[in-house]
């Protein structure tokens, strides 16, 4: 990038821990500390984002192209690699030799023709029908990625079945009959929100349309083997600057966020909607189903809820601070408890300490839970993660690892062992960068003792990124 953007307050997300790396690259046989546990096998992969090319006026963190960064285990060795996500967009850019849509930040014309956006499948990860899926906040085409090689494989169109449908992040994998329970929604025309199935070999059989009132900033979903969990929360785009060619987000304290509870393949109608008082939640960890005195079905879901998701900046920090101060977040752990008989909804929380990018088993989805793993948030000037908790979700009992000085954090993987006795029977995996040194690690932790088992250094600095995913070998 270049240098006025990397000393300018105004570009403080192609600085520090943000600033992208400009080349692709492999790296084999890397030095470990400790040693890599023979029986885990497969590659932690992330997604970054990644700018190109110097972006068209400001710079937001969301908007760089999709970058994946992995280190894959076999055997005791490890093997280093990044690639880029070769999203339309991408590849349109790349022969122009330069960036041809603005940011998130910058105004757009309504009146064009092309996409308002450039779908860059830079957000999320999920392993489907043999590849990985790398999948966009704002909701678009997810691509297929080979998952030892990491190159595009193409857009995915899930064999012709996918039609106008979109996909945004955080699809879940229903580990029990391989379906992969999707949402997308469109913050331009209605219908805002749309819900879908596709098969476990990749076909979507199943669509649903949600009437939602407004546009709001839909981020996640949480399934059981019967229900669908929809989060329609206060916070939203303004219909009105979207017509003026304006992206601007709005938190209305006063409405209360809806809780949808769907049956997996129903059209939208029977959808059940519950209201608690006004958050945001950026992420999910689990749901499952019980049953009350009476019989009946209650769901409950556990997620890192936020009371304020656009929170002021009214003092005098650094020039930065302001563009930063929008992810200084507070989001702690909630029990929610939705009762299908009764129509009744609540809300308690379960810890007291900010954490988000929450994980579990994925073996576990939508089934009755006992661990989960949340990096902890920072004390910094913006979204930062200096460690991770193990939680016990049904006491909010916990224990803290911590990584040390100058060390920040990724979103923890539960990986497995192979014929594990038990839910936490596995590793605890994650990239740390080395604010000191100047490179990165993936960390491997036993996630019943919390032990460090390997430090596999990065012979590079890995950029602070979003979402990541164990793809088995």
């Amino acid at each position: 990038m270049e240098d006025n953007m990397t000393n300018n307050s105004l570009f403080a997300y192609i600085q520090d821990v943000y600033a992208p790396v400009d080349d692709e690259r492999t790296d084999s046989e890397l030095s470990v500390i400790g040693e890599i546990p023979k029986d885990i096998s497969g590659a932690y992969v992330q997604n970054n984002p990644n700018p190109q090319f110097p972006p068209q006026g400001l710079y937001h963190w969301f908007d760089g192209d999709g970058m994946i960064h992995g280190v894959q285990l076999h055997e005791g060795s490890a093997t280093y690699r990044n690639r880029y996500v070769q999203t339309k967009g991408f590849v349109e850019e790349e022969e122009k030799k330069a960036s041809l849509w603005k940011g998130i930040l910058e105004p757009f014309d309504p009146s064009s023709k092309r996409p308002f956006d450039k779908d860059t499948a830079n957000t999320d990860l999920i392993f489907h029908n043999g590849q990985l899926l790398a999948t966009w906040w704002l909701s678009g085409q997810p691509y297929a990625v080979d998952p030892v090689t990491f190159e595009t494989k193409g857009a995915e169109d899930f064999g012709g079945t996918l039609g106008d449908m979109t996909i945004a992040a955080h699809p879940k994998l229903d580990p029990r009959t391989g379906e992969l329970i999707v949402f997308g929604y469109n913050p331009y025309k209605r219908p805002y929100l749309t819900g879908g199935v596709i098969s476990k070999d990749g076909l979507v059989t199943h669509r649903a349309d949600l009437n939602c009132p407004i546009p709001s900033l839909f981020h996640d979903i949480a399934i059981t083997p019967n229900y669908t969990i929809f989060l329609d929360l206060p916070m939203f785009w303004d219909v009105e600057r979207l017509k003026q060619g304006k992206r601007r987000v709005r938190f209305d304290r006063e409405r209360p966020a809806r809780f949808g509870v769907m049956p997996r393949y129903d059209d939208g109608k029977d959808c059940q909607w519950f209201t608690l008082p006004s958050c945001y939640i950026y992420h999910t960890i689990n749901a499952h189903e019980e049953r009350d005195d009476q019989g009946n079905i209650v769901v409950v879901m556990t997620a890192c809820r936020i009371e304020n998701p656009l929170p002021q900046c009214d003092h005098d920090e650094e020039p930065a601070i302001p563009r930063l101060f929008f992810l200084r977040l507070h989001p702690y752990l909630y029990e929610f408890r939705f009762n299908l008989g009764t129509g009744e909804a609540s809300q308690h929380q379960l810890d007291d300490a900010p954490t988000e990018f929450p994980r579990i088993n994925d073996d576990y989805i939508g089934v009755k839970s006992k661990w989960a793993y949340h990096p902890r948030v920072a004390k910094e000037k913006t979204l930062l993660f200096d460690g991770f908790i193990k939680y016990n979700t049904q006491t909010g009992e916990n224990e803290h690892v911590v990584y040390g000085e100058g060390r920040i954090g990724g979103e923890t993987v539960f990986v497995p062992r192979p014929n594990a006795q038990g839910e936490d029977d596995g590793y605890i995996t994650t990239f740390v960068r080395d604010r000191r040194k100047e490179r990165s690690e993936l960390v491997i932790y036993d996630a019943q003792t919390l032990s460090l088992a390997a430090q596999v250094v990065i012979p590079r600095r890995v950029p602070f990124g979003f979402h990541a995913h164990w793809a088995p070998n």
